[in-house]
């Protein structure tokens, strides 16, 4: 094996050196840690592919000629968030057609399936809020475990030497550390990730209102509640 660097070698003995409480601290913040990157990596591939897809359908949603055609392709659009609130929309709104009713039931659908989609996307941000909040204070408890031990070896030795205090101190410094390690990622992860949730949400709320609009249209307009006959009004958008 080749040679342990200094800061390898004093780590190592570090952790053979550290009490228990000190190594469940540092495996309980590596777990955080891991769950937390885990968290930002599949919100980050998902949340790229969302933006992608939602442009996508955006651009077929304003060029169709007939609603029926967006519900036909709205399946390649996933995982948009428009396309599930169109499609959550959509059987109900030719249901309401069919039967010549009013369209109250239809909005209801579009706000229902927008704060799904908005509840979908913060999913697992708790998580992350819960570790950047939690992780400090957990390596702080081990900080506060560690000048315990410096205190214990400073009363069993007698004097105030560096060998009576420096595992204690060494335990106290890693466990604040690895606290901060597990947080500030966390917390970047979370305020960068709910920026990007806002963003998707205004967005949603900006489609249902469109979509709310163009079928109220079709349906003041005496449209035919055969789904291939209902015509799509398309409107371009800046």
């Amino acid at each position: 094996m080749p040679p342990l660097t200094p800061g390898q070698g004093a780590f190592t003995e570090f952790l053979s050196q550290s009490g228990p409480v000190a190594k469940a601290v540092l495996v309980i913040l590596l777990v955080l840690s891991v769950i937390s990157w885990a968290i930002m990596y599949r919100k980050s591939r998902l949340f790229r592919r969302m933006r992608q897809q939602s442009r996508r359908f955006l651009k077929a949603f304003h060029k169709a000629g007939r609603m029926s055609e967006i519900h036909t392709v709205a399946e390649t659009f996933r995982p948009a968030p428009m396309a599930e609130i169109f499609e959550a929309s959509y059987e109900e709104w030719v249901r309401q057609m069919a039967g010549g009713r009013s369209l109250t039931a239809v909005e209801r659908v579009i706000r229902a399936a927008v704060t799904e989609q908005v509840t979908y996307l913060e999913s697992g941000l708790n998580w992350l809020a819960t570790i950047a909040g939690a992780s400090p204070f957990i390596g702080l408890f081990g900080t506060v475990w560690g000048i315990i031990n410096a205190f214990h070896g400073l009363g069993a030795e007698g004097a105030a030497t560096l060998r009576a205090v420096a595992p204690g101190i060494s335990e106290a410094l890693v466990t604040t550390a690895a606290g901060l390690f597990a947080a500030v990622p966390a917390l970047i992860g979370y305020n960068a990730l709910s920026h990007r949730v806002r963003e998707f949400a205004a967005g949603s709320d900006e489609f249902g209102l469109e979509l709310q609009n163009r079928m109220e249209e079709l349906a003041a307009s005496g449209a035919v509640s055969e789904a291939a006959n209902v015509t799509l009004h398309a409107r371009g958008r800046d």
